[in-house]
């Protein structure tokens, strides 16, 4: 199979301190060639970073940003800390960025904030972002109108309806499916039946939303060969076709 690439696990969690190494050598076996690393905080970066300098396969490359689900009312402390380490490492997008109105909207004036400061910020580093828009997919989509054509990216763990997949991809940003493609009842089958490989990625999200016959379970970046097999059920072709397609397409938007 082409090598895959796990466009979206926090490897640094805390999930993987006992057997990272055998986590990124599952990965391998299973065809994983490269994993993109989104940052959660200013707490994250260090961790992330160690861990992307270590020459170890797959590769795994970093991503700078404020998690929506972490930004406070002091969110601009939080992005100059995040942010000077902006020269340390060369990154694959600006993420995990976004808005999260699923657990808290009352919190969706300074998501904003943040969101937009990081979309510029973005464009001024000339990276694609990596978004996070649980509950809040409309709302993204709107506030990034104005920066239609100046900026591309993902809209990870996607799961909305085909009709939204479609102004996403009018927006020019790609999807990333994870292992919610597989879980019964999702859905998410019936709408990318109808999508283009060509605006689809894979992700997992580890250490979450594992894939079945892992549901409940610790997710981890080898897991995207399942997502991928799923994908090729789903389009009736080969999964090294998926591999390939959604592979160029990653390498493309991001850089690797």
């Amino acid at each position: 199979m082409v090598g895959l690439i796990d466009t979206h696990a926090h490897i640094y969690a805390e999930e993987f301190d006992a057997d990272l190494d055998e986590v990124l050598s599952n990965a391998q076996l299973m065809g994983v060639s490269k994993i993109l690393l989104p940052n959660i905080d200013e707490n994250s970066m260090e961790k992330m970073l160690d861990i992307c300098k270590k020459k170890k396969a797959p590769v795994c490359v970093p991503m700078i940003g404020l998690h929506p689900c972490s930004v406070t009312t002091e969110y601009k402390k939080q992005l100059e800390s995040i942010f000077s380490f902006q020269d340390q490492a060369k990154y694959c997008a600006v993420g995990e960025i976004g808005m999260d109105l699923y657990w808290d909207k009352s919190t969706q004036g300074i998501q904003t904030e943040a969101f937009v400061w990081q979309v510029e910020k973005a464009i001024e580093m000339s990276l694609p972002i990596a978004i996070h828009s649980r509950n809040a997919t409309a709302e993204i989509i709107d506030l990034l109108q104005p920066y239609k054509g100046k900026i591309a990216g993902v809209f990870h763990c996607f799961g909305d309806d085909l009709e939204t997949a479609m102004k996403v991809k009018e927006l020019g940003f790609l999807m990333g499916i994870g292992g919610v493609l597989t879980f019964k009842n999702s859905g998410l089958d019936k709408v990318v039946t109808d999508l283009d490989l060509a605006d689809l990625i894979l992700e997992t999200d580890s250490p979450y939303l594992a894939p079945t016959p892992h549901r409940g379970k610790r997710n981890e970046p080898s897991y995207t060969a399942l997502v991928a097999k799923r994908l090729a059920e789903i389009k009736g072709i080969s999964e090294d076709e998926v591999a390939s397609i959604t592979s160029e397409n990653a390498m493309q938007l991001f850089a690797v």
